[in-house]
């Protein structure tokens, strides 16, 4: 019997060796970290989440991709007490989470690391990210907008590509230039500019002449100042004016991204998340160029795309780990070598990996001049609503039934300075 109970004892004290031995093996613990993103990026961030978890055995990470309607299922997220640890946002969006003091302040994380530094990112890009003193997040990239050209255009008509200090009567008379009716049917075959009635790319126009929706300070609307006005009307002009850029009838099922590939635009304006298709799919020879210059310079965004702790998280330090990995100098650069950001780093935009002449556009180095003088758009918690209005505002606007002095007036301004 003593024999028996001495096995058993051997074996329980084996079975709870066995039992310790596993818990320390498998004693990980995980952290949530949400994204949207497409095919093509979860291509480069899946093997970096592998990578990580390579390099801290102490960490699985429970990726959850989220392709539509991201911010909506993410307010669910965070309403149900159940927010991801990590959450990639943008400084827009993220407004609303930030107003309500979803994530922590990563300044104190940021300052105490010895491999990652302030100094390694775009000030703006980190200015974008910054709330009442508060850094919310660790910017990817740093977005802004240019006026994407077909060179072959271009030197077939003779016209000078777009300088460096060209202006607004510039702009227009060079799209002038450029759109044409090669039949003289009356219908114009090729147009100068696109037209997109999104905010984020009429919003330039205004910026560069003193105007525009919010002002820096977000304590009042300044869609009603006349610089404002003006600018709104010369946008819809390009249209029911100048007809420089087509209706939207003219335009059809088409995005202007798709007539710029089949060479019926020769100008239009987006950011650098056109260049994968754009070197996939165009035959032709393009490059960027700056934004015109108005009254007070040529201005656009600095928005950013970042990664932020949320306040739920009961691992904030293992979080701030796996955000430092996604902002190296190495996991940036493979985000950039796709073509598809504006890194938020400065060692990666200045180096080959960014401004290689051999990939189009040659001119890359735009998106980076531009920094300095772009600025975050001015967003509150209320934004999209905000812009929701504009966009019900504006549309008889732009498809020239009124004019922007009728459209812009008293009752509609009081809407909009109520959501601020």
């Amino acid at each position: 019997m003593k024999k028996l109970w001495g096995i058993l004892i051997i074996i329980g004290i084996l079975i709870i060796s066995l039992n310790l031995s596993f818990s320390k093996k498998e004693g990980k613990i995980t952290i949530k970290f949400s994204s949207w993103g497409s095919e093509s990026e979860l291509k480069i961030l899946q093997p970096l989440i592998k990578e990580f978890e390579q390099k801290n055995p102490d960490i699985k990470v429970e990726f959850l991709h989220i392709p539509n309607n991201y911010f909506q299922k993410l307010h669910l997220l965070v309403a149900s007490n159940l927010a991801p640890d990590v959450v990639f946002l943008n400084n827009i969006n993220g407004q609303m989470y930030v107003a309500n003091d979803i994530f922590l302040d990563l300044n104190s994380f940021l300052d105490k690391d010895n491999l990652i530094s302030r100094t390694d990112f775009f000030d703006n890009a980190l200015k974008a990210f910054t709330y009442k003193n508060k850094l919310y997040a660790i910017p990817r990239d740093i977005s802004n907008l240019v006026i994407y050209y077909n060179k072959d255009i271009f030197e077939k008509e003779n016209i000078a590509p777009p300088g460096k200090s060209w202006n607004m009567d510039e702009f227009l008379a060079t799209a002038q230039k450029l759109t044409k009716d090669f039949n003289n049917d009356g219908q114009v075959d090729r147009f100068g500019f696109g037209f997109e009635e999104n905010p984020l790319f009429w919003l330039p126009f205004l910026w560069s002449n003193g105007g525009g929706i919010i002002d820096d300070e977000l304590k009042n609307i300044i869609i009603s100042k006349p610089e404002s006005v003006k600018w709104i009307q010369f946008y819809a002009d390009l249209r029911s004016k100048y007809h420089v850029a087509p209706t939207a009838g003219e335009a059809g099922s088409a995005t202007m991204s798709q007539l710029f590939m089949q060479g019926k635009l020769a100008m239009h304006i987006s950011g650098r998340w056109s260049v994968p298709r754009y070197r996939k799919d165009i035959k032709f020879n393009w490059d960027v160029a700056k934004f015109p210059s108005g009254t007070k310079g040529s201005i656009v965004d600095a928005d950013a795309s970042g990664w932020g702790i949320s306040k739920q998280s009961k691992y904030p330090q293992k979080s701030w780990r796996l955000i430092k990995f996604l902002a190296n100098k190495k996991a940036i650069e493979k985000f950039t070598g796709s073509g598809l950001i504006v890194p938020s780093r400065q060692d990666v935009a200045n180096s080959n990996v960014f401004l290689a002449k051999e990939k189009k556009p040659s001119s890359s180095e735009i998106f980076i001049n531009i920094i300095p003088q772009a600025k975050p758009t001015p967003a509150n918690k209320s934004y999209q609503e905000i812009i929701d209005l504009v966009n019900q505002q504006l549309e008889p606007v732009w498809n020239g039934k009124i004019s922007a002095k009728e459209a812009i007036d008293e009752t509609f301004i009081k809407k909009l300075q109520s959501l601020l």
